[in-house]
């Protein structure tokens, strides 16, 4: 039988239809999609932009930070010309729009900007093309201590120049007028070290290695010294301690800083140059444990200690041109000594230069860190030594520094200044 052409059924054409619709959508939705997609890389501009942006801002505050010693007041250019540079260094698509004294004391504030490229936003009028970045370093919430050898080899110039550097140093860390969160303290050192008056958990005396009071030579060596020809004990000093200058603890008060520092004057009676005994002082002033407690938290403060000193760790037994042959002597009224020891020489056969490197470590494990200078003519165990306790960066010396003449120490406790700048507030 034959089915008539108009009873056939009609040929489905919805795979053409479906095309067509998912074409249409396609064509609906495409601009949508660019759109999402423009959002996604303009999102990621802004962000990328921004990031570099902040990095070149926070290098170039610390760049201008290390320049206050120059231009305490930025009156000269010199801060600002080291933020534009380090900032066009980072990003040179980057302007500066703003370098000025920060709220904090011996600070500089930046601002800056940098055009993003926009692919959408900018049109739809979504954002800004310009995003700025803001950042302040300075000289704030720091502790010194200076660590200053006043032994007899320090006098005249050299003691001069020094308490002229010192001052100096204080006067960048506690500006006149002005009430920084700034600490600064004082040890001076020969053969031991004098603790004063004020410093109530201490009795006022110079102390030995082993925590006792000196009283000039031990008692287990009384009998040599009063066998010793009336000559030779007229030679020695049995009161070594009361010309040595006493140590200050952290303070604030910049004329009580600044009276401590004038009155190093490296005369008086010799008793050596036992530096393991200043630095092993200057961490217990810059430490908050007794005996000194006006130290901050190591999470709050830097704490730095600065170590100056023209000589060997001396005591008598040494060799060289400070050597006495008879003894006892001078030396003998040092800590070591004054504790009943007469092992602590600074040859193989003692334990003053090990000592000095076991005080570092000791400082640097309570988060001190530690500017050494040697002054005047050095042999290579000396630099070795002051290379030793210095914290300085792994492959570097930034942290140590040679000062052969007098004239040379200003200019190296102002590269000390510049570093102590190297703070993001």
């Amino acid at each position: 039988m034959t089915i008539s052409n108009s009873l056939r059924r009609p040929r489905c054409r919805c795979r053409n239809s479906r095309r067509g619709t998912v074409s249409t959508m396609v064509a609906l939705l495409l601009p949508v999609l660019l759109g999402v997609a423009g959002l996604a890389i303009d999102v990621g501009n802004m962000y990328m932009t921004q990031t570099r942006l902040q990095a070149a801002v926070d290098a170039g505050a610390l760049a201008g930070s290390l320049q206050l010693p120059y231009d305490p007041d930025l009156s000269k250019g010199i801060v600002r010309q080291a933020v534009e540079d380090m900032v066009g260094t980072n990003m040179d698509a980057a302007e500066v729009t703003a370098v000025e004294a920060g709220t904090e004391i011996r600070s500089v504030e930046v601002s800056a900007q940098a055009e993003v490229n926009l692919l959408l936003m900018g049109i739809l009028g979504l954002a800004d093309t310009v995003v700025e970045a803001h950042a302040a370093a300075g000289f704030n919430k720091l502790e010194v201590v200076f660590v200053i050898d006043n032994s007899g080899s320090m006098k005249g110039t050299p003691i001069a120049m020094v308490k002229e550097a010192s001052i100096a140093l204080t006067d960048l860390l506690i500006p006149d007028g002005a009430t920084p969160d700034t600490k600064v303290g004082l040890v001076a050192f020969q053969g031991k070290v004098r603790i004063g008056a004020g410093d109530e958990s201490l009795e006022p005396g110079c102390y030995n290695a082993d925590g006792t009071l000196n009283e000039g030579i031990h008692e287990d060596f009384m009998d040599d010294y009063y066998a010793l020809s009336y000559y030779l004990r007229r030679q020695v000093t049995l009161d070594t301690c009361s010309d040595l200058p006493e140590a200050l603890p952290l303070s604030q008060d910049k004329s009580r800083i600044i009276t401590s520092i004038n009155t190093q004057s490296a005369t008086g009676a010799w008793s050596g140059t036992v530096i393991p005994e200043g630095i092993k002082w200057g961490r217990h002033i810059l430490t908050p444990e007794p005996p000194f407690t006006q130290g901050g938290d190591r999470e709050d403060f830097r704490k730095i200690m600065i170590v100056l000193t023209d000589g060997d760790t001396e005591d008598g037994g040494c060799g060289g041109p400070y050597r006495v042959y008879y003894h006892p002597n001078n030396y003998w009224t040092n800590a070591y000594y004054g504790s009943g020891r007469t092992d602590a020489h600074c040859d193989d056969g003692g334990v003053l230069n090990a000592d000095m490197l076991a005080q570092a470590q000791l400082a640097k494990d309570a988060g001190i860190e530690i500017f050494s200078i040697r002054f005047g003519s050095s042999d290579n165990v000396d630099i070795s030594l002051m290379k030793q306790i210095a914290s300085s960066k792994e492959g570097t010396d930034d942290h140590f520094f040679n000062a052969p003449s007098v004239y040379d120490i200003p200019d190296i406790f102002k590269q000390i200044g510049k570093q102590l700048g190297w703070r993001l507030l």
